[in-house]
């Protein structure tokens, strides 16, 4: 765990995020070398689904997207205060995600159309319902917005339950970006994800039951709560 095995990944990015070159796979080689540099220790159950278009988790921490792209290419909504952070905010605008102020009605909309034509496109994506990251000990209310739109496209999403045993792990309210590195740094951080079983828009009589499925399954377990 050291600044260099950040610092280095990172830099490595950002030329072909500047120039537009291949964002998504850029994205993922950039996350498979960071998550180890920050000392997180993945730990899967199940089965990721690469042949699924969405993945759609619960939301613990900015490290979250981190750990899920490590694992394939994808594109995500992200709150605009990440194009703000040290390093990759300035690049990450040409990167391919989405980004929302989830305060103004315009920007969600926006949003939520173009992750609508990327899910179209045949873009593999992320996302996060809740909009927002809590502690691990029940869910926040869902944006609706983006699992209503894989219903009505008929793409199945596979849910993705993500826990930490380490009480440092969640980043949430007011905390800063560079404590929260320093204590990544030094300190082992365990993370768990839970690879269900993918929900099928067909098998749902309609988007209400459909979101409801979600919440139950990314209802944190007993075993996930600190």
């Amino acid at each position: 765990m050291s600044w260099s095995g950040v610092l280095w990944p990172t830099a490595a990015l950002l030329p072909r995020l500047a120039t537009g070159a291949g964002p998504q796979p850029g994205l993922h080689r950039w996350a498979r070398r960071l998550l180890p540099a920050l000392g997180v220790d993945l730990v899967i159950e199940g089965h990721p689904r690469l042949d699924i278009p969405l993945w759609v988790a619960n939301h613990l921490s900015w490290v979250d997207p981190v750990v899920l792209m490590s694992l394939r290419p994808m594109g995500t909504i992200a709150k605009g205060e990440v194009t703000g952070y040290p390093l990759i905010g300035r690049w990450a605008k040409k990167s391919g995600i989405h980004f929302v102020d989830r305060e103004d009605a315009t920007s969600r909309a926006a949003a939520l159309a173009s992750f609508s034509v990327s899910l179209q496109s045949g873009r593999d994506m992320l996302l996060f319902p809740e909009g927002t990251t809590t502690r691990g000990e029940r869910l926040a209310a869902f944006y609706e917005g983006g699992l209503r739109a894989a219903f009505h496209l008929g793409l199945p999403a596979q849910p993705m339950r993500l826990a930490s045993p380490s009480s440092h792990y969640p980043w949430t309210g007011t905390e800063t970006l560079l404590p929260h590195l320093q204590t990544l740094f030094a300190t082992p951080t365990t993370v768990s994800l839970s690879a269900e079983e993918p929900l099928y828009p067909g098998d749902f009589s309609d988007a209400n039951q459909w979101i409801a499925a979600f919440r139950t399954v990314l209802t944190p377990r007993r075993s996930d709560v600190r």
